[in-house]
């Protein structure tokens, strides 16, 4: 029993959710964040959900092994939509934290159970191909989200918030098109062999770095570019360029790794990092900030949607929410480390540069190293 193309196209839409919890708000975070009476610490509206990720992974990731990934799914998309559509409706610091720490642990759902039925219906090759597909539309929602966030933020502060409802149009579809039955049980009485139980530490140290890298320019971005007097919707153009490409890297990565290695793309998405850093924090002209964006997209193709794979390769049927739920807390671990930042008594070219720094050794260390094992 295979998964039908709609059902295929359902999964990689509830993908793209997991960028639009903060890239809903990013091109207009300046303006939401006064609205929201929290322009104080503006950035924590993108980085507070990876807090509530942090915090509810362990749960979702015990929910998909007890219950299922679908049902999973289901419950975490309704919260999802209610928390995220509902932050237009509060105001005040306190009520803002419980909102995006709430949504965050609902965004974790969403992307482990997501990512537990992509393995549970693809195996092999063609589950690698799926991950780096989940990946691509994870970017690609990133480039959605991002351009309509920043011409709706000038419409009104509000009208972002409506994009949330796409959780809702996902819980229809997943009802419609995702079966009930688990796809091994439908299958002719053969069971998919069970990956072999690998230590996963690894590729949970270089997802939180690799992500901390991607969402350090999420939230410096903005205020960044705000010098050089872009508009907001300028800014989301910028960003929405990173996730085009990122898009584009994630549908090359799997030939990359068959050419050459897992470590190699790996090193080779941390070096882009190193890049996008070092251009972003010393160029003051729209060209140079063009080859940043693009060399941030490559960052993201050739490390999250691997280290997503190499996560489902080294899990069992038995550990695979656990490991999926790890995952998610490496995810938002790494976004919530850009929270930080903003009491870093750095200027921001600083603060980009010393990423870069970071970025460049991780690249060594890959490099002197033969696998992700062995990291």
């Amino acid at each position: 029993m295979q998964l039908s193309r709609l059902g295929e196209f359902t999964l990689l839409l509830v993908a793209t959710l997991t960028i639009m919890v903060g890239a809903v708000v990013a091109p207009g975070l300046n303006s939401i964040a006064s609205a929201l009476d929290f322009d104080a610490h503006a950035p924590l509206l993108i980085t507070l959900p990876a807090l509530g990720a942090i915090l509810f992974a362990p749960l979702f990731g015990k929910l998909i092994d007890a219950i299922g990934a679908r049902t999973t799914l289901l419950w975490s998309l309704l919260g999802y939509f209610v928390l995220g559509a509902g932050g237009m409706l509060i105001y005040g610091p306190v009520m803002v934290i419980a909102d995006r720490i709430l949504l965050g642990g609902f965004a974790v759902g969403t992307m482990a159970a997501g990512t537990a039925l992509i393995s549970q219906w693809y195996t092999g090759k063609a589950r690698l191909s799926m991950i780096a597909r989940q990946g691509m539309a994870i970017e690609f929602g990133g480039v959605v989200f991002l351009f309509f966030g920043g011409h709706l933020s000038e419409m009104s502060w509000r009208v972002p918030f409506m994009l949330y409802a796409l959780a809702f149009i996902c819980v229809l579809l997943t009802l419609l098109t995702v079966p009930k039955r688990n796809p091994d049980a439908a299958s002719s009485g053969a069971t998919p062999p069970a990956g072999k139980a690998r230590s996963i530490g690894p590729v949970m140290i270089y997802t939180v770095l690799a992500m901390s890298l991607f969402f350090t320019l999420f939230t410096t971005l903005p205020g960044l570019l705000a010098d050089f007097r872009f508009t907001e919707t300028q800014t989301g153009y910028l960003l929405s360029l990173i996730s085009l490409v990122a898009v584009f890297t994630a549908m090359v990565m799997p030939k990359v790794v068959g050419r050459f290695s897992e470590n190699t793309t790996l090193m080779l998405g941390f070096v882009s990092f190193a890049c996008a850093h070092i251009l972003f924090a010393i160029s003051t002209m729209p060209q140079m900030l063009i080859l940043a964006a693009l060399c941030a997209g490559i960052g993201f193709g050739f490390t999250i949607p691997l280290l997503n794979h190499a996560t489902v390769e080294r899990s069992t049927d038995q550990n695979r929410g656990k490991n999926l739920s790890l995952f998610g807390i490496a995810v938002f671990s790494g976004q919530f480390m850009t929270s930080f930042f903003e009491f870093v008594p750095l200027p921001v070219s600083e603060t980009l540069l010393a990423c870069a720094g970071v970025g460049i050794l991780c690249a060594i260390q890959l490099k002197a190293r033969n696998s992700l094992a062995t990291a």
